[in-house]
């Protein structure tokens, strides 16, 4: 009776084995047939169209600071009349307050 124990537990481990070789082998091709149906799916599918991106918003510039530039305008025209400019520096003056 040893032996015959010993046959049976030795069939168990053999068929326990090839049963789980069996179903990882298994899982393993369907894995691939998916991947395969997945790829040919998305190799059937047109590109997507995908719209432009958004324009960046182009930046304004600062609205000119008229009130320092009149202030500015104001101070040359005082410093003029009280004598430390010529007329023609405060015309450079001016022109470079009304420039920037």
């Amino acid at each position: 009776m040893p032996g015959l124990l010993r046959g049976i537990a030795r069939t168990a481990v053999v068929a326990g084995t090839a049963t789980a070789v069996s179903g990882r082998v298994q899982r393993r091709q369907q894995g691939r047939w998916a991947a395969q149906e997945e790829a040919a799916e998305r190799a059937a599918l047109p590109p997507a169209a995908y719209p432009p991106p958004p324009a960046p918003p182009q930046q304004q510039p600062p609205p000119p600071d008229t009130d320092r530039k009149i202030a500015q305008l104001k101070e040359l025209a005082g410093l003029r009349d009280a004598g430390v400019l010529t007329d023609v520096e405060f015309e450079l003056e001016k022109r470079s307050i009304l420039g920037s």
